[in-house]
């Protein structure tokens, strides 16, 4: 526990989602403050703490970790770096915020989990959503029965991004639809069905190179009996499509754009001939997840994207890969 003192933070890696993901929350939130950035670039880390108001620049990655006025790392490294850095960070005392997915595979999650548990620091994987008020009320709704049971759960997230060159289509740094995006409409699917996933019974991909995956879609079924299917893209035919759509026995709940409700969203509850729209008000869903990960260091509310879910997340990840004939990321793809 940190008591009065702001939980200091350091950030590994200029990148370019840090400003988004840490820096602009970190001005509302006093709890916070960001002390430190490294880069493979030392001279780059300089400039990003000049533009960026941030007090030191570290030469490496393990200067930074070994920084005691450091209290917690945001790591917001290539996915393949994820594992190797944040079980390093958690090794030197750090607490860590990890950006999304988690890992390479679940078998990197398991070990970083291990790792938070050996070493008694907080590993929280970065689905900001979570921590909107839009997802705590739409949970309210389903459990209220006012739909019924859960028989079915689509979760799509698309976005534009034909770039082939960009990270997120490199194999050797964890790349594809599935990493990036697809993620997300996982960690949905599991949210808004309350269970999780028994088995991944159809899973087919569209590749931008040889294991990459630039759009990816799974049939899921559930131990209750119900359905699901996940959509994740990158570069397709569905330029733009960030939803869910959770079908239950007496009506249904459609919600456009769960993952930054804080830009605009609508939440649609039908029942029979009913139909009723919710907005729900918060700040920006980084705002809302920072503010929660240093309450949660301090002693606080346990956070729900934690490590051990960040483990359940990867696994259906994998399985969807293996589902639609390509390797897990980290893994030798099959001969």
């Amino acid at each position: 526990m940190l008591g009065s003192s702001p939980l200091r933070i350091g950030a590994l890696g200029a990148a370019r989602i840090t400003p988004m993901a840490l820096l602009r929350p970190a001005r509302h939130v006093p709890e916070v403050e960001v002390v430190a950035v490294a880069a493979r670039d030392c001279e780059r880390a300089r400039k990003f703490a000049r533009k960026h108001g941030i007090p030191r620049a570290h030469e490496s990655y393990d200067a930074l970790l070994a920084d005691p006025e450091i209290d917690a790392i945001y790591n917001p490294l290539p996915n393949s770096l994820h594992c190797e850095w944040t079980i390093r960070a958690l090794r030197a005392g750090k607490h860590v915020l990890c950006e999304k997915p988690l890992a390479s595979n679940a078998e990197e999650a398991e070990r970083m989990a291990d790792a938070a548990d050996e070493t008694g620091r907080v590993l929280v994987e970065a689905f900001h959503w979570r921590y909107h008020p839009l997802a705590a009320r739409a949970r309210e709704i389903l459990d209220s029965g006012e739909i019924g049971a859960v028989q079915r759960v689509e979760t799509a997230m698309c976005i534009p991004l034909p770039v082939p060159g960009d990270i997120r289509y490199r194999l050797d740094l964890a790349g594809g639809a599935a990493m990036d995006v697809g993620c997300y409409a996982v960690s949905m699917l599991r949210f808004f069905s309350g269970e999780e996933p028994a088995e991944v019974t159809s899973a087919r991909a569209k590749l931008s190179s040889p294991g990459v995956d630039r759009w990816i879609q799974a049939d899921l079924r559930f131990p209750s009996g119900a359905s699901g299917r996940v959509t994740g893209s990158l570069m397709s035919a569905t330029l733009l499509k960030v939803s869910a759509h959770i079908t239950g026995e007496r009506g249904d709940l459609r919600i456009v754009n769960p993952v930054a409700p804080h830009l605009f969203h609508r939440m649609t509850l039908t029942t029979g001939v009913r139909r009723r729209r919710e907005r729900v008000r918060g700040d920006a869903t980084y705002t809302h997840q920072l503010r929660a990960f240093a309450a949660h260091v301090s002693g606080g509310p346990a956070m729900p994207s934690d490590a051990r879910d960040g483990v359940r997340n990867m696994r259906v990840i994998d399985a969807i890969y293996r589902s639609a004939g390509l390797a897990p990321r980290g893994e030798p793809a099959a001969s």
